[in-house]
């Protein structure tokens, strides 16, 4: 008898095998045919029209799957792209690098940028890659300048009676470190560094908001502004936020009313929609929950580096 039963158990439980397998097998089948359809029609996943929305916060940095996910925006049946802007600056090859990204996107697509608390610095350099920018009035922008910083401990040494001794090819190789006197040399060398790319970014300003040298001049001592003082001074061509971006878009560019705005996020597979996510979602529905948690976990994207070299960035100020 217990045989019998033995052989009844073994047999459900392979049965059961047999099934998560099918299941897991639907699951794959269903995502291959979702992405060749999206590749065919990428409207079909987002069921039409929208307009992406695409947040830029914290420090730019040359974030790899930012810039990723711009130049994929352009491919994607998005009618239109509002950039959502927060953030003090980064580094100013990053903002660069982000604002090329930007304007490949707007020989495409109408974009419009939107200012949150600020885009200020590298963030104000990436509101340029826009077609219009709106701002709140009391949204901080500008903070046009470029600096570098970098810490000397040369005099606790000397206190602390420590040497850094060092043979190099020339003067101004690995100049400053930091751990010994900045000579003249050195500092000229960083002040020209300094000075190229400030005059990059002042020219930058010029032709994209269509200012004077005297107009320039005025705005790049390295303040920011309010949305509301911007205004007159061109760097900002409205005040309000999404919505009146959306009714420019409307009114401006052609694009349909009353579209639906969608987030477009940096971890997506094809046209906004995460296929890691899609899978995980069809496991769990399926009852494979340790399957479903895999592949969420198989999405997470890894630690971020810290920036360096020039920035453009913009702090609050801290008293003596």
């Amino acid at each position: 008898m217990s045989s019998i039963a033995d052989s009844l158990a073994e047999s459900r439980q392979l049965r059961r095998r047999a099934g998560t397998w099918r299941i897991a097998a639907f699951i794959a089948a269903g995502i291959a045919i979702l992405a060749v359809g999206a590749r065919l029609s990428p409207s079909l996943l987002h069921g039409g029209a929208y307009i992406a929305r695409v947040r830029v916060s914290g420090v730019i940095a040359g974030d790899q799957a930012q810039l990723k996910q711009i130049r994929g925006l352009a491919k994607s049946s998005a009618s239109a792209v509002l950039l959502d802007l927060d953030s003090p600056g980064g580094t100013t090859a990053g903002s660069e690098e982000l604002y090329l990204a930007l304007r490949e996107l707007a020989a495409k697509k109408p974009v419009a940028a939107v200012v949150g608390t600020m885009a200020a610095s590298g963030a104000y350099i990436a509101a340029l890659g826009a077609d219009r920018v709106f701002a709140r009035g009391n949204s901080l922008v500008g903070s046009i300048g470029v600096l570098v910083e970098f810490p000397n401990v040369s005099g606790l040494l000397d206190k602390l009676g420590v040497k850094v001794e060092s043979i190099k090819s020339s003067p101004l190789k690995a100049a400053p470190n930091g751990l010994e006197p900045t000579s003249e040399g050195a500092r000229a060398a960083m002040a020209a560094l300094v000075g190229d790319s400030f005059d990059w970014f002042k020219a930058l300003v010029k032709d994209r908001r269509h200012l004077s040298e005297e107009e320039v001049a005025s705005v790049s001592d390295g303040r920011v502004f309010t949305g509301r003082q911007g205004l007159p001074l061109k760097l900002v061509d409205a005040i309000g936020g999404e919505r009146e971006a959306i009714a420019w878009l409307e009114k401006e560019k052609g694009v349909a009313k009353d579209l639906p705005v969608r987030d477009w996020k940096p971890t997506t597979g094809f046209d906004g929609i995460s296929i890691l996510g899609l899978a995980s979602a069809l496991a769990g529905s399926a009852g494979l929950d340790n399957l479903a948690a895999a592949l969420r976990h198989g999405g997470l994207a890894g630690g971020s580096e810290s920036p360096g070299g020039l920035v453009s960035v913009w702090r609050v100020p801290v008293g003596d």
